[in-house]
């Protein structure tokens, strides 16, 4: 096994997280934000798989693969979101525990 492929898997492993890590804030604020980078997400971490299968597919382009996931981690790190946090733990910021709003949502899952 490449070591590049190593490299490659844990950058795609780390766009996957985010991603979910953006659905969990979502689910538990309700935020237009991070509803937005949870959607976006869903196209960065399919990005991050293509780079992941040309990395363990072709031997030659390697790093067009990684460059393909380095891409994705860019792209999910512009887009604006609110600020949650003021001075948590990190453990906290890591897993994506933000305070739970218990007002009503509507049909499309956003608050009221």
């Amino acid at each position: 096994m490449n070591s590049l492929f190593l490299v490659a898997l844990f950058g795609t492993a780390v766009v996957s997280f985010l991603w979910i890590r953006d659905m969990r804030i979502f689910y538990r604020t309700g935020l237009a934000g991070y509803r937005m980078a949870a959607y976006q997400g869903v196209l960065y971490t399919a990005l991050a798989l293509f780079g992941l299968m040309v990395t363990g597919s072709f031997e030659n382009v390697n790093l067009i693969g990684i460059g393909l996931i380095l891409l994705a981690l860019y792209l999910q790190g512009k887009n604006t979101r609110e600020r949650i946090w003021t001075n948590e733990q990190v453990w906290i910021r890591f897993s994506g525990r933000a305070p739970m709003r218990t007002e009503r949502r509507d049909d499309k899952g956003i608050f009221k």
